[in-house]
């Protein structure tokens, strides 16, 4: 295996075209869509022509979701690659217009989200699994315009907090807060045991490992084995709180939220520790693999994902 496939993802540099994207909300705000997406297509066409090893991941990625679910219908070609990159960019876009309150919220329904609802109005807190898929900024405007539900966000690099600065840009009042962690440490498992104890939401990515990885489990994923870090179940384990799915598809000229609980409580017990977290990982694994069936080209991690190092050096 090559050193390139085994880098870390954090490594990489995640490149999120926030430059290009931040010019081309421009282009959509004074001219509107379709404008927006000729302008666009250059740019991602460039994009993935000089990042083979964006090129590769996302073919691995799709060539291994029809193996697994037939979700295309079809073997992958390189234009389906392209679509894939172009889709990421325009959920961009998304991103942009929902902080900033453009996006036509009526084409958003979720799914699942009442339960998660009635416990947040009810004072209870817990941990929210994400993955890097559609456009969750949208769960995060709609959570502040009804109210009850407080979002606590850990990101494990820069790279996101500066995107996210954007976005704080658009919309000074929104009430997102960031965390940024290399590891939960014991000051932080304080903090957000704080926030849980206070009816607040913690939401961690379950598809990145994070930077300084201590441990992560291996559960299948589109019929191969691949990493998962453990953060979030040990962190619901920790916090004795339930652990909720979030994620975001393209659907229906819109969006659709799903929300799905994986657990009321997670437990860890001694002698099965790592067993029991490898069945969560792989109940989310399942739940990931339900919702890219749905919409296979809404899965945003341009790395190799099942060759990814566990820890960054």
């Amino acid at each position: 295996m090559s050193t390139a496939s085994r880098q870390h993802w954090a490594e990489m540099g995640e490149n999120t075209f926030v430059l290009g994207i931040w010019l081309l909300y421009w282009v959509h705000r004074l001219l509107g869509r379709w404008p927006f997406r000729l302008c666009l297509y250059p740019v991602v066409l460039l994009h993935w022509a000089t990042k083979p090893a964006l090129r590769v991941s996302s073919m691995q990625y799709l060539a291994r979701l029809q193996q697994a679910t037939g979700a295309l219908g079809r073997p992958p070609v390189w234009q389906d690659s392209v679509r894939h990159v172009m889709l990421f960019a325009e959920t961009m876009l998304d991103k942009l217009l929902a902080v900033s309150g453009r996006y036509q919220f009526a084409q958003v329904r979720s799914v699942g989200s009442e339960v998660l609802h009635q416990a947040a109005l009810a004072g209870q807190g817990g941990v929210i699994v994400t993955a890097h898929m559609g456009c969750l900024e949208l769960c995060r405007v709609l959570a502040e315009r009804k109210g009850g539900l407080k979002l606590n966000v850990l990101v494990h690099t820069r790279h996101a907090v500066r995107f996210n600065k954007l976005l704080k840009r658009l919309n000074p009042n929104n009430e997102l807060t960031l965390l940024e962690v290399t590891e939960i440490s014991p000051a932080t498992a304080v903090l957000l045991a704080e926030k849980v104890a206070a009816g607040e939401y913690v939401a961690i990515a379950g598809d990145r490992i994070p930077v300084f990885a201590s441990q992560t489990v291996t559960t299948e994923f589109l019929g191969h084995q691949a990493p998962f870090p453990v953060g979030p179940y040990v962190l619901a384990s920790l916090l004795k709180c339930p652990l909720y799915l979030l994620g975001c598809i393209h659907e229906n000229e819109g969006y659709t939220l799903h929300f799905e609980q994986l657990a009321e409580q997670v437990q860890l017990p001694r002698g099965r520790r790592e067993v029991a977290m490898a069945d969560y990982a792989g109940r989310y694994a399942t739940a990931l693999t339900a919702l890219v069936r749905r919409s296979p080209f809404d899965w945003f991690n341009f790395f190799p994902f099942w060759d990814q190092t566990h820890a960054k050096p």
